[in-house]
């Protein structure tokens, strides 16, 4: 069992930036590989951004790539995404996962956090 708390999200303008936190208690936090993920009104939960467990190897969606960055520091049990150049359309509810391989794939996570809410104004 991994337990995660999302954190940072809020209402900022096009064109900020934020910086989300997912904190877990478990120690074993570093052998799992990590994604954020987000998900907008009426629409399904979609992969932003995966990491492996030693942050190694990243993935990002087209959409987000140049002006998000996924980190993780095991010593802490934290996972990160910094989002900078901020877009209406990044406004979603953003939760982070854990799963047992680096993966694209929503389906080969199996924990997840309560979520953070984003919301950017035009």
């Amino acid at each position: 069992q991994v337990h995660l708390v999302e954190s940072g999200g809020a209402a900022v303008k096009a064109g900020g930036s934020l910086r989300l936190s997912c904190a877990s208690s478990n120690r074993t936090f570093s052998i799992y590989a990590m994604g954020w993920f987000r998900q907008a009104p009426g629409e399904e939960r979609n992969m932003v951004a995966a990491i492996s467990v030693y942050g190694d190897r990243t993935y990002y969606v087209d959409d987000v790539k140049g002006r998000f960055t996924i980190s993780r520091d095991n010593t802490k049990n934290t996972l990160y995404l910094r989002m900078n150049s901020l877009k209406p359309e990044d406004t979603a509810v953003y939760y982070c996962a854990a799963g047992a391989g680096y993966s694209r794939r929503k389906y080969d996570y199996e924990w997840w956090g309560q979520g953070t809410q984003v919301t950017v104004s035009s």
